[in-house]
């Protein structure tokens, strides 16, 4: 692994985890404080945190992204709709037949959809 391709692994790591941040305070607080469903607080957490997530990724992460065509942009939100549908199979996988409480289930859902969003985001702002 080139030294250019470490640096942008720990930007991507750094900007996952601020998404997160967002994700997952947004799941809390719509799921307790506004009394929504959990796979819908977490399917508007997790959108709201792919559109943080693109901002930074190109204006931060992937050093050379440039001005994104709409085909990019249009490929980036793809692969996010694609991981929004991962993250929900994961929520509701690991509340409705593991019994895990959902916050929990949100740091598994997270773990998985991140190995797909590096590699996708990565194809997808780059060209």
């Amino acid at each position: 692994m080139t030294h250019e391709r470490f640096a942008e692994l720990v930007r991507f790591c750094f900007v996952g985890g601020l998404s997160f941040l967002v994700d997952y305070s947004l799941l809390f607080a719509l799921t307790e404080w506004a009394g929504l469903y959990y796979l819908y607080s977490s399917a508007i957490s997790f959108g709201v945190s792919v559109v943080f997530n693109y901002w930074l990724c190109v204006a931060y992460v992937f050093k050379g992204a440039g001005k994104q065509t709409t085909r990019q942009a249009a490929i980036f939100f793809v692969t996010g709709v694609m991981g929004l549908g991962l993250n929900q199979l994961c929520m509701w996988f690991f509340v409705a037949v593991t019994g895990f409480h959902y916050m929990l289930a949100k740091i598994f859902a997270t773990a998985i959809v991140t190995v797909w969003n590096y590699f996708t985001k990565r194809m997808a702002v780059r060209g």
